[in-house]
């Protein structure tokens, strides 16, 4: 008997930067051409907005969320987050919205967030979206320091009740649940890893290009719904290394001089030069 599920979530409770939530209704349709009964293996669950939803959507299935970033501690802390915010709705009631914070009230709320880490755990990627604009995310009590605050407050309490539920939960690397449902029949993986060339900045890694393609080695063969951007141009990377599979690689053996660059306090990136003299 299939046991029916509770509210299906068209959004992530708490924000989390690059959720799928514009793509729910694709992928719901999406979901329809895969078994009932597979095993889902959501490889980088982010926010679990695609577990959840897979879930919701295949009852009969195992769905298990792969919470690498440790979202289920700020949904577990949800209660701190409502109350934090409903002192800052305090402090900035008398402002107007959507404004800047003169800076008294902006160092009064830093002195709030710096007590309250004191004592527990302090949600800064869901107040970032009560604070700053322009989608700017801090992850610590520092980086808020380094932003103006806007009186973005939300106005009502967050909620995510039933969320995870029904899920198998587990938090490690990608290549681990692959090894362990490499063998099996009848699994999906769902990959959402962070997009080259984007911002990814909240999630707890660093990514190269070597690592986005080891994500594609473990796609052959398998039954899987996979998300990039144009922004990264991996499809159109794949599609020429398809066409021109016997190039291998023009680097092999070449030598490197490499220069860090920084744009600003923020900013920075590695110019390189590879070098090689063909022998005669």
């Amino acid at each position: 008997m299939v046991r029916k599920m509770k509210k299906e979530y068209q959004s992530a409770p708490l924000p989390f930067m690059g959720q799928k939530r514009m793509y729910i209704k694709d992928f719901k349709e999406v979901l329809k051409q895969f078994p009932d009964d597979a095993i889902y293996i959501d490889l980088f669950g982010g926010s679990g907005l695609l577990s959840h939803v897979a879930k919701r959507e295949k009852p009969n299935a195992t769905v298990i969320y792969n919470d690498f970033d440790n979202y289920r501690q700020r949904l577990d802390n949800i209660g701190r987050t409502n109350t934090l915010l409903a002192e800052l709705r305090e402090m900035v009631k008398d402002f107007p919205r959507k404004e800047k914070l003169p800076p008294e009230i902006r160092s009064k709320i830093l002195r709030c967030l710096e007590e309250k880490e004191k004592n527990g755990f302090v949600d800064y990627i869901t107040l970032s979206s009560s604070l700053m604009f322009s989608m700017k995310y801090a992850t610590s009590l520092d980086e808020m320091k380094q932003e103006d605050f806007y009186n973005k407050i939300r106005q009502s309490d967050y909620n995510a009740e039933g969320y995870l539920d029904g899920l198998e939960i587990v938090s490690c690397d990608y290549k681990e649940l692959v090894a362990k449902y490499r063998n099996m029949q009848n699994v999906v993986y769902l990959v959402d890893p962070p997009y080259l060339s984007t911002e990814v900045g909240t999630y707890k890694m660093y990514w190269k290009l070597s690592d986005y393609l080891d994500v594609l080695s473990i796609l052959v063969g398998t039954s899987y719904i996979y998300f990039t951007s144009d922004k990264s141009n991996l499809l159109e990377l794949c599609q020429w290394l398809g066409k021109n599979y016997w190039v291998g690689n023009p680097f092999a053996e070449a030598g490197q001089k490499r220069m860090y660059r920084t744009m600003n306090y923020n900013s920075a990136y590695t110019d390189i030069m590879l070098y090689k003299s063909k022998k005669k």
